[in-house]
């Protein structure tokens, strides 16, 4: 453990943000998931937008890599072209 209280605080800092980035994360996954089991092509193109920003939002954080939230981007998009109206 930490002796100084500087790291004591950097170490309660860490875990604070560590938390959140989860939560963050957690949450977009589900969100992606329920995505994916819309099968109705309207209902698909009015969500992707609040996916794609949150996606965006992990990717400027750190919390994914750029590279992963472009993937998830065209996989999500690609898979509105496969649905029937």
């Amino acid at each position: 453990m930490a002796n100084h209280s500087a790291t004591k605080k950097s170490v309660r800092k860490n875990a604070k943000r560590n938390e959140r980035n989860r939560y963050q994360g957690k949450t977009t996954r589900n969100t992606i998931r329920d995505f994916k089991a819309i099968d109705n092509k309207t209902a698909a193109t009015e969500k992707i937008p609040n996916i794609i920003s949150r996606i965006d939002k992990l990717a400027k954080r750190g919390i994914i890599h750029k590279n992963k939230a472009a993937n998830l981007k065209s996989k999500l998009t690609r898979s509105i072209q496969s649905l029937e109206k």
